[in-house]
Parts: C-alpha cells; sequence; structure tokens
C-alpha cells in the first residue's frame, strides 16, 4: 500500500476554443510542496488546484504546468458602430467650439473604450476544462505513485529478507563462538599454569558469555523487521514512521558490531548495515 513520492502524468485537451496541456510532476520531499505555472487568464485556478493536491497527496514537491493556446479564429475584434457614431458627434461638437483642436487618427479612436470589442474564447469554459483536466491528471499521478511504491515495497522486502537471514545466521554461530571462547579462555590459563579458584573461574566465563551475547539486539532486530513489514501494509503515509524504524535498525547492527568477538559476526553486522542503508535510500521516496 506504499506510495512513492516520485510520479510524472501528462494530459492535453482540444476543442473549437483552443488547445490545453497539463502535466504533474512529483518528487521527494519532507512535506507537501506544490508550485503552478498557469496562464494569466487562469490564474484563479490556483487556489482550486492546490485545494486538490492537499486533499489527494501527504508529502512530495509537485510542480503543475498549464499550457493554454486559443484557437487561431477563436479571438475575433468587433467595432462597435454605435458607439463609434456617438464618439463622431461628441468630436463634432468640440469642432464646433475649438475650431483648431486637432482630431484623433483612426488607431485613437480604435483605443477609445467601448469602440473595439476583443472577444475571444469563452474562458468560464477553458477553466472547466482546465479543471477536469487537471483531476485526470492528479488520478493518474497517485496511480503512478501508487505503481511506484509497490516496486518498492518489493525492493524493501527483499532485503528485509536479507536481514532476518543475517539475524538467523548470528543465532545460528553464538553457540559456537561462546563455545570457543571458553575453550581459548581455559587454553590461557592452561598455558600459564594459572591455578584459578573455579568460583572466580566460573564468574569469569559468564562476564565473558554476557559481553559477547547478543539475544537481545538480535530480538529487536527481528522485531523492528516485523513492524517495517507491517507499515508497508498500511493504507496512507508510512514513509516517516518507516524512516523512524531505519534509524532503530542501524541503532541494533551498531551495537551488534560493538559486541562482535569473531571475524564472522563482524561481517553479518557490516552486511546488516549495508542492508538498512540501501532500504533507507528507498524509503526517502515513500510517501
Amino acid at each position: 500500500m506504499a506510495h512513492s513520492m516520485t510520479a510524472f502524468a501528462r494530459l492535453g485537451r482540444e476543442a473549437e476554443w483552443g488547445s490545453l496541456q497539463l502535466e504533474l510532476r512529483s518528487v521527494n520531499q519532507r512535506y507537501l510542496d506544490p508550485h503552478f505555472r498557469l496562464p494569466e487568464s487562469l490564474r484563479d485556478l490556483e487556489p482550486v488546484f492546490r485545494e486538490s493536491l492537499r486533499v489527494r497527496l501527504a508529502r512530495g514537491k509537485v510542480e503543475c504546468t498549464l499550457r493554454f493556446e486559443p484557437a487561431s479564429g477563436a479571438a475575433t475584434l468587433a467595432v462597435s458602430r454605435e458607439r463609434l457614431e456617438a464618439l463622431a458627434v461628441a468630436l463634432a461638437e468640440v469642432r464646433g467650439v475649438v475650431s483648431d483642436a486637432p482630431m484623433p487618427d483612426a488607431l485613437a479612436l480604435l483605443d477609445h473604450p467601448g469602440v473595439l470589442d476583443a472577444r475571444g474564447p469563452d474562458l468560464e469554459t477553458v477553466k472547466a476544462e482546465a479543471t477536469a483536466l487537471f483531476h485526470a491528471a492528479l488520478d493518474d499521478l497517485v496511480a503512478g505513485r501508487a505503481r511506484e511504491g509497490d516496486k518498492l515495497a518489493v525492493l524493501i522486502h527483499e532485503r528485509l529478507a536479507a536481514v532476518n537471514a543475517q539475524v538467523a545466521e548470528v543465532r545460528r554461530l553464538m553457540p559456537e563462538i561462546l563455545a570457543r571462547q571458553r575453550a581459548q579462555l581455559l587454553e590461557r590459563l592452561e598455558a600459564v599454569k594459572a591455578d584459578l579458584d573455579p568460583q572466580r573461574l566460573e564468574a569469569e566465563l559468564v562476564l565473558l558469555a554476557q559481553k559477547a551475547d547478543v539475544d537481545e539486539e538480535l530480538d529487536r532486530l527481528a522485531t523492528h523487521v516485523t513492524e517495517v513489514e507491517r507499515q508497508l501494509g498500511q493504507k496512507g503515509p508510512v514513509g516517516r514512521r518507516l524512516d523512524f524504524l531505519m534509524q532503530e535498525l542501524n541503532r541494533e547492527a551498531n551495537t551488534l558490531s560493538s559486541k562482535a568477538v569473531v571475524a564472522s559476526t563482524t561481517r553479518c553486522a557490516v552486511e546488516l548495515k549495508v542492508l538498512i542503508e540501501q532500504m533507507r535510500e528507498q524509503i526517502q521516496n515513500i510517501e
């Protein structure tokens, strides 16, 4: 159920009024961070788009680009004859009072308010089409984030299985490691002909076993792995929880490394840290 924050969607619409092209692009970000590039004539759609993103998405930097190209015949210019005739009457009255007043040229007359009516496409229709296009693109984006999230989940599950394998390997090695440590200590005592009190010897062996005991760390590693798997199956944003669990897994791997007394457990601890770092990198893209 985990969703990625990385996806892309592009849709277009063409009609008698022109064409619309809309792109949505999202990448990972700690919070939801939308950015809009809209035509000036459609700028008032931004609050509607922003609210839709807030409802559908929880995290990610989202870039929305909308392009609008009016049809070549959609924009027309019409002269108001009535307004122009009224303006001519007014100008004649002015000349009757001020005979040497300069007359405006044709472009000046067209620039007079109400004389020229510039008719373009119905913007309300365009806005409705742009809004529908945005919601369709947002559906595609969410679906893309879900597909990418499924792929990330597969990669993470593979590494979780590898973590469990390393934990099982350390558990398998521990009895042998403890037995070897006991034998090595007894050999050293025999080599120096040390006459150690049996109770003191037993106490030293117990202390040695405690220092090398990693059962608690292995149990916590297994518990964190189970919780990661559970979170991956949850609905809604889980990226921050997963990131926290990666920190906990890494802490246990570091403790395991510090307690390692033989090369085999050191190798397991190193492998664990590599797997955890690989998962952490993938989780940075999960919503």
